[in-house]
């Protein structure tokens, strides 16, 4: 096989016919293919965090080609064409097998702390994962050192083609299932390489490139069934492995779309009953059998659906948390905020005159509405004629309409829980932030209730913290300057639920006999209630000894230290005594009992300190971050305060709910670390030779790395920002990619017209940019939120139209700066500039959790305007002409 044919040759300064620039485009759509199917085995596989880290260490594949050219350019200017062909030819293969050989790594993230030997098997997915992203960037840099002259048509092609090809992965997710997925960017390289040989018109190229497609395609298809081996291997620990290994289990149900990977199990194993009160077995002659079905989703789940009880069974109804709103509400107007497994839905068809409910995985709607089975085990809940369904999401309805409801229940709108143990850590919840929890609020008629109810498995106790400040902080928003002491109603069992009410106008003393004659029958725990007084001797020692369980006895008095006393906390002269708390005055009348779980009077607490005042101090103090959600701020997740950070390192094992945030600070670090060995490996062995006649180095990589930093950090806050219009990440990060690199392509097309005028032109730009990204970080929101109750084409449409201003001005920078660095002969500088601006987009991809769970999304958005800002000084190094070899 022949790696080059001479004619035709296209030299720095000719034209490439328009098979050149679709061979790039689509080379490019297939390595952006691979970055997202990766997200996509990781998803269903293991969890999101490390598809993620895959494509953010992939990203630095770019550096270290860099790197690599840059050391020998002259080499690889000469032979550029050589290495573009075996690049070429290597990443098809790499893509099959690396993904092959990654499968069969028995690496289990959940022992990622505990097992030293899951390291380096996670290094070695890594390893594996990197392999094709290095080929195919080792392509991209041979075509952009030769093509430098006309840098800004060849990066328009780039980034055009890959935004397209992720347009191309979400297509093609309703026609692969996940371990087959992976066959979309080698179908994209088959098409890129059979252009890119056709434009040399070499036939033997063409010919072997197919002959490689084809035994690729077979080992995918044929080779992991004839050995016994997996394709796409499935963590133990996920929720769809404990279905498949029931002796009886049966998938009744499977779909793939780009709502995720839908697939429904029965098993008489299967038994979720989620909240059920203990008093059901003493109560209740008979448990209905059989009486649910396994639903899962990228392998989470269980989502619980729920047969079609008769009329005998309905009692069992009694004894589900969710049950609660229907106790003083009678025959009401009720509106379901997620269908999910359609649990809620059931108990409020039992209980309400009529039920709207909502639901934004229209696969989710589809299952029931089309599939058999599953429309008999429910008795077609969606066609009851008591019932309304909203295909898109109910916090976004309720946001937007007049319409107000007796009921509105939020109740288990998720799987295991709000912060997922193990899991993607840090994913949006804005069905639960104060905005949601306000348009939940507003849209009750007077005297409604609002019902949440969640699980409440964590010890310490962690989400629901962030849940009830929440709530309390909405019911303020909502009714400035009133008191709230009378609006709410919560009960827990412990490590099962949680439940709280929300009565607009407050809840009656006919009402509060109501709710406490059910909380007794069912021997649930009451957290609050109009009336509850908290024994606030007990708050110095519920702090105290959570500090201790975690951190240890000495670490808690070293923490306290010799303090004055805060306002309102009275110190005492024994330090064994306890102090009294800020939230009240103590009172011998509590309903505390001295054998209560401690979670429950910490629950207690919280309650008492948001209702009654002095919630910032114990937040505070508090061993957990226990801030409430916001559309900026939309995490259950990221509990350890950065601030103890060193303090976890020696006791990760306590922490297994929060390997996923640490995992984030991780990522940062050896992302930062990597940048800077690839930016101080050239300095060290070429700062005399390579970068001797270069002047404006230091600024030179200050300005590529902010662009890097600065267009990373936009596209990933942006992701999280529109699930609030688009409800689903996976499609939020399709069509942010995509409509981020094709508006930026199409910036950097149209900058060739101003690179004359570059010095004048481009402060401009960049101030644009920054006060389109930091006005974006207020603005942005409530556009979102209207937006978000459209059909969901437009949705689409007019979120490339929100994309489209900054993105196609974010593409002239680097196209401008890399179009000079290869006029004015900056062969090596080009080169490392292109590798500095990857390295950072890794460091920036890993920034964006940290900044965004600690500060907020929005000041993720101005980050990035910042240094867009710093841009401008290190600009005019590029500028800077060679200096005269010396002799």
């Amino acid at each position: 096989m022949t790696l080059s044919k001479s004619p035709p040759r296209t030299g720095a300064n000719e034209q490439p016919a328009l098979l050149f620039y679709l061979a790039v485009a689509m080379v490019s759509a297939a390595i952006i293919a691979l970055q997202i199917v990766i997200m996509r085995v990781f998803a269903v596989g293991s969890w999101a965090h490390f598809g993620s880290m895959v494509v953010s260490l992939a990203m630095m594949g770019f550096g270290l080609t860099s790197v690599v050219m840059c050391a020998a350019n002259a080499w690889f200017e000469r032979h550029w064409r050589g290495v573009a062909n075996v690049a070429l030819l290597l990443f098809g293969p790499l893509i099959i097998a690396s993904n092959l050989l990654a499968q069969q790594i028995p690496f289990n993230a959940i022992f990622l702390v505990s097992d030293p030997l899951q390291k380096w098997r996670l290094f070695a997915n890594f390893v594996l994962y990197l392999l094709p992203f290095l080929s195919g960037a080792f392509f991209l840099g041979a075509v952009f050192l030769r093509m430098k002259a006309i840098f800004g048509r060849v990066y328009f092609a780039d980034l055009a083609g890959a935004g397209v090809g992720g347009l191309v992965v979400l297509a093609t997710l309703y026609v692969f299932r996940p371990d087959d997925l992976i066959v979309v960017p080698l179908l994209l390289w088959l098409i890129g390489s059979a252009m890119w040989f056709a434009h040399q018109r070499s036939t033997k190229n063409l010919i072997g490139v197919a002959a490689v497609a084809a035994l690729c395609f077979a080992t995918q298809i044929f080779l992991p069934s004839y050995l016994g081996i997996s394709k796409l291997a499935v963590s133990d620990y996920k929720g769809v492995s404990y279905a498949r290994k029931f002796p009886d289990n049966q998938r009744i149900y499977e779909n793939a779309s780009p709502f995720g990977y839908l697939e429904v199990y029965s098993s008489s194993y299967l038994h979720f009953a989620p909240g059920l009160s203990d008093n059901a077995a003493f109560n209740l002659p008979e448990m209905p059998a059989n009486a649910y079905l396994g639903m899962y989703i990228d392998g989470e789940g269980p989502f619980g659906i729920m047969r079609n009880l008769s009329d005998a069974e309905s009692a069992y109804f009694r004894f589900l948390p969710m049950v609660y709103p229907y106790q003083i509400k009678s025959d009401p107007n009720t509106f379901v905020v997620q269908f999910g497994g359609g649990i809620s839905t059931e108990v409020a068809l039992r209980y309400s005159k009529h039920v709207t409910v909502a639901e934004s995985n229209p696969a989710i709607l589809a299952a029931f509405r089309n599939d058999k089975t599953l429309r008999e085990f429910s008795g077609d809940v969606l066609g009851n004629p008591k019932l309304t369904t909203i295909d898109y999401d109910g916090r976004l309805f309720l946001a937007n309409t007049d319409q107000r409801f007796d009921v509105i229940d939020l109740s288990l709108a998720d799987s295991a829980g709000l912060s997922n143990p193990g899991g993607f850590a840090i994913v949006e919840k804005y069905a639960y932030t104060r905005e949601a929890m306000t348009a939940y609020m507003r849209a009750l008629a007077p005297g409604g209730v609002l019902s949440v109810t969640l699980w409440n498995k964590e010890e310490p106790p962690k989400s629901i913290l962030k849940l009830y400040a929440t709530m309390a902080d909405a019911a303020r928003s909502l009714e400035p300057g009133a008191a709230i002491d009378d609006r709410f109603y919560a009960v827990s069992s412990y490590l099962s639920t949680t439940t709280v009410l929300y009565k607009r106008g407050g809840f009656s003393a006919a009402d509060m006999t109501k709710l406490h004659a059910h909380s007794h029958a069912m021997s649930f725990d009451e957290i609050t209630y109009p009336g509850f007084v908290y024994d606030t001797t007990q708050t110095t020692a519920t702090l105290d000894a959570y500090e201790a369980g975690i951190f240890g006895a000495e670490a808690t008095v070293k923490a306290a230290g010799p303090t004055e006393p805060d306002a309102g906390v009275t110190a005492n002269a024994n330090p064994a005594e306890p102090m009294a708390d800020p939230t009240g005055t103590t009172d011998s009348t509590s309903s505390a009992t001295p054998t209560q779980l401690p979670a429950t009077t910490l629950a207690q607490l919280a309650w008492s300190s948001l209702i009654h005042g002095g919630w910032d101090d114990i937040a505070h103090r508090y061993v957990f971050d226990a801030r409430p959600l916001t559309n900026n701020h939309p995490y259950f997740a990221a509990y350890v305060k950065p601030a103890d950070l060193t303090r976890v390192s020696d006791r990760l094992e306590l922490f297994q709910d929060e390997w996923g945030y640490l995992l984030v600070w991780a990522t940062f670090g050896i992302a930062l670390l990597a940048a800077i060995v690839l930016i101080a490996f050239p300095v060290a062995f070429g700062w005399r030779t390579i970068f001797s006649r270069y002047p404006g180095q230091f600024r030179t990589i200050l300005y590529f790395a902010c662009l890097g930093l600065g267009y990373i950090v936009v596209e990933v806050s942006l992701i999280a920002k529109f699930v609030l219009a688009l409800s689903n990440p996976t499609i939020s990060a399709s069509i942010l990619i995509t409509g981020m690199l094709v508006f930026s392509g199409l910036g950097s097309l149209v900058s060739e017209r101003y690179m004359e005028r570059a010095r004048t032109v481009m402060p401009r730009i960049f101030v644009a940019i920054a006060a389109l990204l930091i006005a974006y970080s207020f603005l942005l929101d409530p556009v979102l939120d209207r937006l978000g109750s459209l059909p969901y084409a437009l949705r689409l449409l007019f979120s490339f139209a929100l994309i489209a201003p900054p993105a196609f001005l974010m593409g002239f920078p680097m196209s401008i700066a890399m179009t000079w660095l290869g006029r004015l002969g900056k062969d090596a500088m080009f080169l490392w500039a292109w590798g500095i601006n990857g390295s950072f987009s890794v460091v920036g991809a890993a920034a964006v959790p940290i900044i965004a769970t600690s500060f907020g999304l929005a000041a993720c958005l101005q980050v990035s305007g910042g240094a867009y800002l710093l841009a401008i000084p290190a600009f005019f190094a590029i500028f800077l002409p060679l200096k005269k070899a010396a002799g």
